[in-house]
């Protein structure tokens, strides 16, 4: 048996941070680990998302305990009022969400195939 390919590994490490975490939810955070600092509506733009499904998905990896965030609450992503609009939230990694960032950054450089060569 092979071992897992990148996207699996990334995968998985979704899924060790909750199980019930959503593709949504994992395409919001990595377009905000692509675009950090960005608001909640480029969000919901770049990952083609509605502006409310974009705001769900994000929230699941505010800190524990914020006003922002809801469940499963994963602890990786922080909104601060958006300096140029007061009506929106910018979103930043927290030190988590970096380490996390780096992990799969980490895993793509590995570039572990799906399929495994012809041989």
């Amino acid at each position: 048996m092979r071992p897992k390919d990148s996207l699996l590994q990334a995968l998985s490490l979704f899924r060790g941070l909750n199980p019930t975490i959503t593709v949504n939810e994992i395409i919001s955070f990595l377009y905000t680990c692509e675009n950090e600092g960005l608001s909640v509506q480029e969000l919901a733009f770049v990952s083609q998302m509605t502006e409310p499904t974009a705001s769900r998905s994000i929230r699941s990896f505010g800190r524990e305990g914020a006003e922002w965030a809801r469940a499963p609450a994963c602890g990786l992503v922080e909104a601060f009022m958006n300096p140029r609009d007061a009506r929106s939230r910018v979103l930043h990694l927290t030190p988590a969400g970096v380490a996390m960032r780096e992990r799969l950054d980490e895993i793509i450089r590995q570039g572990v195939r799906i399929a495994p060569e012809a041989g």
